[in-house]
């Protein structure tokens, strides 16, 4: 499969004479705004995909009627590839990214397509554009894969024609702040999410469902926003870029993967690094009620988010209805930086990878 899929790529690479280069101050990276020289493309028409190729990162072309411009008809994945300090490139639990895009594809009525295919043509593009991905600590190149529906017809019905493609990026820490604790806005009035819909998926219309809500949050000066259930208002699912975690007395709390919660893969490697380390870990509903209990009776001992983007990110505050719950005084638990210096470990190489988690190019 692997043989197959890299002889059907083709390629078109930008000489280097016209060719980008990453930025010299790696510090001032930012997330999400600056993009390397090529992408990879893919086309679905007459029932199949067609033609995988590499070429340079340029405006797309497409119908003002494209439907994924109507009707939401949107999925994407976030991965990210580091520069270990022997210079080797690492992916870390790709074909677990790919696994979920392709439920993402299949709840949103978008052809299934070769997750190996995909794996190889992303090393490929990596190999291209290798001297974009940083080498300063915190920093990575971020990788978009997504799949939007491209054919020209306004209709609400599965489109018939679809673009998948793969962006990358070099990036620094997603807070500029660091790894230090954030402050979060837990949302009583609006949902990001209900049963029966499509929260397990990361699909466009999931985070354009969370801007107005979250802004709010950010005007009030709180980093990120987290959700409670759509049906009362009272269960924790998660923040807009991350799973969250509680822990109380001894037990390592997470909301359950129940249709309106993203089944994130590095909430996944928090599970399973606490199942080796022989710690307690619940997945089951957690009122917000239960939360405020536990931190008034000092059994609430640290708070954490797990995502792509933050890797973990320690959680310091939190404001229900107007009333500010410091967790862990405000400073980075014990165990949240366990967590976070076990999975940078592992991604960087200073860490053994018992898991296999790990994909070198």
């Amino acid at each position: 499969m692997e043989n197959s899929a890299k002889e059907n790529l083709t390629k078109r690479i930008l000489p280097q004479s016209q060719r980008r280069f990453l930025p010299t101050d790696e510090a001032s990276l930012g997330f999400g705004d600056i993009f390397s020289d090529h992408m990879f493309k893919m086309d679905y028409y007459d029932g199949r995909w067609r033609s995988p190729r590499l070429e340079p990162f340029a405006p797309l072309s497409v119908s003002p009627a494209a439907m994924g411009l109507h009707y939401a008809q949107l999925i994407f994945e976030g991965l990210k590839c580091y520069r270990r300090q022997d210079g080797r490139l690492a992916l870390f639990r790709p074909r677990d990214n790919f696994a979920r895009l392709a439920n993402s594809a299949h709840r949103m009525c978008i052809p299934d397509f070769d997750q190996a295919l995909l794996l190889e043509a992303l090393k490929e593009l990596l190999v291209v554009d290798q001297n974009w991905v940083p080498g300063s600590p915190g920093t990575s190149l971020y990788i978009r894969p997504f799949i939007v529906a491209t054919e020209p017809h306004l209709g609400v019905r599965p489109a018939h024609e679809y673009l998948l493609m793969i962006i990358t990026g070099p990036v620094g820490p997603y807070y500029p702040e660091g790894f230090a604790p954030i402050k979060i806005y837990v949302e009583p009035q609006y949902s990001r999410a209900a049963p029966g819909g499509v929260g397990q998926v990361k699909a466009a219309a999931n985070y354009a469902a969370s801007l107005f809500a979250t802004e709010e949050a950010h005007r009030q000066g709180f980093t990120q926003l987290l959700w409670l259930d759509a049906c009362e208002h009272k269960y924790v699912e998660e923040v807009g870029s991350m799973n969250m975690f509680f822990v109380i007395d001894e037990e390592i709390v997470t909301s359950p993967i129940g249709g309106t919660v993203l089944p994130g893969i590095t909430r996944d490697s928090v599970i399973t690094l606490a199942s080796d380390w022989g710690l307690k870990v619940a997945e089951r509903p957690l009122s917000i009620g239960e939360i405020i209990e536990a931190k008034k009776n000092h059994r609430l001992k640290e708070a954490f988010g797990a995502g792509t983007a933050a890797v973990i990110s320690p959680v310091g505050q939190l404001r229900y209805k107007g009333e500010d719950h410091i967790v862990a005084n405000g400073v980075v638990g014990n165990l949240t930086q366990r967590f976070y210096d076990e999975i940078t470990g592992i991604q960087y190489g200073g860490r053994p990878d018992p898991h296999d988690w790990v994909t070198l190019i």
